[in-house]
């Protein structure tokens, strides 16, 4: 290098532009940033206490939160062991696709890969319940920003959405809290197709990579369930067909071809094409579960039983610090609460029904979201509505394959409130937007914050939890040094969910289970060894191909087992062996 070189790169570095170090972390102050940092400080403080013992409690009860918790688990063992094999899961021994008795969760086996036995199964469930929070505000921020609200309003659809009263009564229930995927697909196609609500459509704001991300997206929702997952597929299929009829009633109007572009229509092809890919192949699992157990297929008469009156739209759940005591009568007149409280909150009905005549959106979308707040009203309403549900949701139950599985009409409240979440960002904008031009002088300029920060913490307020986080029984000792396959008694009911999360320890096969419906052989066993220890059941045990029995003295009150520690054992050719209290046959 020149002595002339050397002295202008010194000097060069001498003036160096001093805003330089502030732009390398210009990203801490990037508007994505700050939303997601935000999203996860909510849902860190709106689900407390859930991380204060995540390695011993957990949200809502001991039952569905700990067959989750085993799922989520489940799923990354067998990616990790055994994917060929991944369906057929170590519990309801001899059954098999037994993963596929209830909505897997499979989406989240990545999750399912980190760390190993009962205590990580248990942070790992805590974790996640946090974190699909934070995706949700997340999602709902990323739609109303892309549709044409502004931050604030962001800021106040993701916390209507993701903490919503209405959400509360599912904290036992992740498959449904798991909506994240929903709003954030959503917002990820109409960014690509370059369409907004406020905007219309703009050819040249097209972005092919992010609609291949939100088809990619869309498909990693269906893969967390069919619960919430299904009504995403048909919404997209709908949307695809009324886009492509739009595209093609331009081109037939105008006499030309609107833009698109081919980038976009094999982003399209090639997202759409996995997104029904991966539907398909979990619809032909649940397909062969109900061939191999014909009694897992519901009937109608469920879908009648869990539809909510109109009164559950207003009412919410006992969780609610804001409006749980204050909405007890109302609770009383609802058959099942857990399915039927459905309020998702006064101040977004209330930014809503403003949003109808005071927003940043045309007003044919703000008329269009209105009677899609009002269509998913009445589907919710199941059977409820007209007095039997047809035409409505039972409607849908007979016609579109697989929507008769969806035993829950109220769950339609996903669709609900994301549309008023819509709504009330629109409004909130507005209000910011005239506040501003009105607010020029210095003394006047946090105005515009301060009007924002009103519905905003009326939001959250309402999302404040009084969800209970009882502590999780850990394993015995005897259960991780007994043979497999083995039987846990007492077994039967939602303590077989706790057996479950235990077997988390090594994936040993059991007998034990609970889902929607009852496998032949999980009957069987059961009044085959209400007697145990006897002939009949040793033997019957032993032609199954169970190895052991663990028995919980202190757990068996109440059950058939209650004197299984004083049943003989002579001339049955087994052993017992007590180890801290509890049982284990050897069989």
């Amino acid at each position: 290098m020149t002595t002339h070189a050397r002295a202008s790169t010194a000097s060069s570095s001498r003036h160096r532009d001093p805003a330089e170090p502030r732009d390398r972390w210009r990203w801490l102050r990037h508007e994505w940033t700050l939303a997601i940092l935000g999203g996860l400080l909510l849902a860190v403080v709106l689900t407390w206490p859930t991380l204060r013992h995540p390695a011993s409690t957990i949200p809502n009860d001991v039952a569905d939160p700990t067959l989750q918790a085993w799922q989520l688990a489940w799923g990354g063992h067998a990616f990790l062991t055994d994917p060929l094999n991944l369906w057929h899961s170590n519990t309801f021994f001899p059954e098999r696709y037994t993963y596929a008795y209830s909505d897997t969760l499979l989406g989240y086996a990545p999750l399912g890969m980190l760390g190993s036995g009962f205590e990580a199964a248990l942070v790992r469930y805590n974790v996640t319940y946090v974190l699909l929070h934070a995706a949700a505000f997340v999602g709902a921020y990323a739609l109303v920003r892309q549709l044409g609200a502004g931050r604030w309003g962001g800021a106040v659809a993701g916390v209507a959405w993701a903490f919503a009263p209405w959400r509360l009564a599912h904290a036992g229930h992740l498959n449904i809290l798991s909506s994240g995927g929903i709003a954030l697909c959503l917002a990820m196609l109409a960014r690509g197709h370059g369409w907004s609500l406020r905007h219309g459509y703009r050819p040249q704001q097209r972005r092919p990579g992010w609609a291949l991300a939100g088809w990619l997206v869309a498909a990693w929702q269906v893969s967390l369930g069919f619960a919430i997952g299904l009504p995403l597929v048909y919404f997209l299929l709908a949307a695809v067909l009324v886009g492509a009829g739009g595209y093609g009633w331009s081109w037939w109007r105008r006499r030309e071809r609107p833009p698109f572009g081919r980038r976009l229509l094999l982003a399209d092809l090639v997202g759409g094409g996995v997104f029904g890919a991966v539907t398909l192949l979990l619809g032909v699992v649940y397909l062969r579960v109900i061939d191999l157990n014909p009694q897992a297929e519901r009937t109608l008469d469920w879908t009648k039983l869990f539809s909510p009156p109109l009164i559950g739209f207003v009412t919410a759940p006992a969780d609610s610090w804001l409006w749980g005591e204050r909405h007890a009568a109302a609770r009383e007149q609802l058959s099942w609460p857990p399915e039927m409280a459905l309020f998702p909150g006064l101040a977004l009905i209330g930014l809503a029904a403003v949003g109808v005549f005071v927003s940043v959106y045309p007003l044919r979308h703000r008329v269009a979201l209105a009677l899609g707040v009002l269509a998913t009203v009445l589907l919710g309403l199941g059977a409820t509505l007209g007095g039997d549900g047809d035409p409505g949701y039972l409607t849908l139950s007979r016609h579109l394959p697989g929507w008769d599985a969806l035993r829950t009409p109220g769950r339609m409240m996903h669709w609900t409130s994301l549309l008023l979440a819509v709504l009330a960002a629109g409004t909130v904008t507005a209000w910011v937007r005239r506040t501003r031009r009105w607010s020029t002088r210095d003394w006047r300029r946090s105005l515009a914050p301060a009007v924002a920060l009103v519905p905003l913490t009326l939001v959250v307020l309402e999302g404040v939890n009084r969800t209970p986080h009882p502590e999780v029984p850990p394993p015995p000792v005897a259960l991780r040094t007994a043979a497999e396959p083995m039987l846990v008694l007492p077994a039967g009911g939602t303590i077989d969910l706790v057996y479950l999360l235990w077997s988390t320890e090594g994936f040993p096969r059991v007998a034990n289970g609970l889902a929607g419906f009852e496998p032949v052989t999980q009957a069987q066993t059961r009044a085959a060894t209400a007697t145990f220890p006897d002939a009949a059941s040793v033997a019957y045990l032993r032609g199954l191909g169970v190895r052991s029995v663990v028995a919980l003295p202190g757990w068996v009150a109440g059950t058939p087992w209650e004197d299984i520690e004083a049943r003989p054992i002579d001339g049955l050719g087994i052993t017992r062996e007590d180890i801290d209290g509890v049982f284990v046959f050897h069989l």
